[in-house]
């Protein structure tokens, strides 16, 4: 169900806070959206990063080797921009179906 709406996601995420991979995998359980496995998440990482969409940057760890963080860029807000008016699009065709079904 992620597919297509994990980017969308990331950079959502992003725009409040910067965080780590491992974070924003809590984050995304925690707002119900979905577990994401490692070797999804980080590709899509990767992805943001190597289109200017997000700048990664190392910082300090509470316990272990220092992570990775991500920042979204100015770049990245525009494109958030432009898939949120996507997704308002796509939700709002979904909610039509699903409400002309449930009126049969």
């Amino acid at each position: 169900m992620l597919h297509g709406f994990l980017d969308l996601c990331l950079l959502a995420m992003l725009r409040e806070k910067p965080d780590y991979g491992y974070g924003l995998a809590q984050r995304l359980a925690t707002a119900g959206v979905a577990d994401v496995p490692g070797g999804t998440l980080y590709p899509a990482l990767l992805r943001l990063e190597q289109q200017g969409l997000a700048s990664p940057s190392w910082g300090p760890s509470e316990s272990g080797p220092r992570r990775k963080y991500y920042a979204i860029t100015d770049l990245g807000r525009t494109e958030l921009a432009a898939q949120v008016t996507g997704w308002q699009r796509f939700r709002d065709g979904v909610d039509t179906l699903v409400a002309a079904g449930a009126r049969r």
